[in-house]
């Protein structure tokens, strides 16, 4: 693949459908259409499928840009979510990422990368597409939860939060590991 095929754009209203195509008729894995870490395990469960696809329509078309988008030649192949950490109601209630501090931190979340792209690259461009829009929007800290090293032999589509050494590789440092599975990572700007 060309490296300059890809280009990055936040989710927006007018990429709607971008996003649509990219994560089909299934919202990626099972019908989560990305909104696992917003949600209650309750509410995320009773709104698999059309509903949660609802809601994040709702919020992209509301202007608030919930991830980065990965364009290959044009066609999106690659999603990463990422937003104040105080909007996921799963980081909330999750004792192993409970934060460890009071700073405001914008939490990256999720990834889906087409099965063609994974294994590319792709992920760390996508981090880094992220950190590109944080300077721009001055955004001070990113955080991330992804999987640990000794779990990296793992299928990718099970990796949605983004392999530990994609992280290292672009400029995140590990804080904290209380759960020695998910550590979380911070990027100071």
């Amino acid at each position: 693949m060309k490296e300059k095929s890809f280009t990055f754009y936040p989710a927006t209203k007018s990429r709607w459908k971008n996003f649509e195509a990219l994560f089909g008729n299934n919202g990626a894995c099972g019908g989560c259409w990305c909104m696992h870490w917003l949600l209650t395990a309750p509410e995320f469960n009773s709104g698999k499928g059309d509903a949660n696809k609802r809601k994040m329509k709702k919020l992209i078309e509301a202007g608030k840009a919930p991830g980065i988008i990965a364009y290959y030649e044009g066609a999106p192949v690659g999603w990463c979510a990422f937003g104040k950490r105080e909007n996921y109601k799963r980081l909330a209630n999750a004792r192993s990422l409970r934060p460890i501090d009071n700073h405001n931190v914008t939490s990256i979340v999720c990834f889906y990368i087409k099965k063609e792209f994974r294994n590319t690259g792709l992920s760390g461009r996508l981090i880094e597409a992220v950190i590109d829009y944080a300077r721009r929007k001055k955004i001070k800290i990113l955080e991330a939860y992804p999987v640990h090293p000794s779990s990296e032999s793992m299928p990718a589509v099970f990796a949605w939060t983004g392999f530990y050494s994609a992280f290292i590789k672009a400029g995140f440092a590990e804080l904290d590991n209380p759960s020695g599975a998910r550590p979380i990572m911070r990027y100071y700007l």
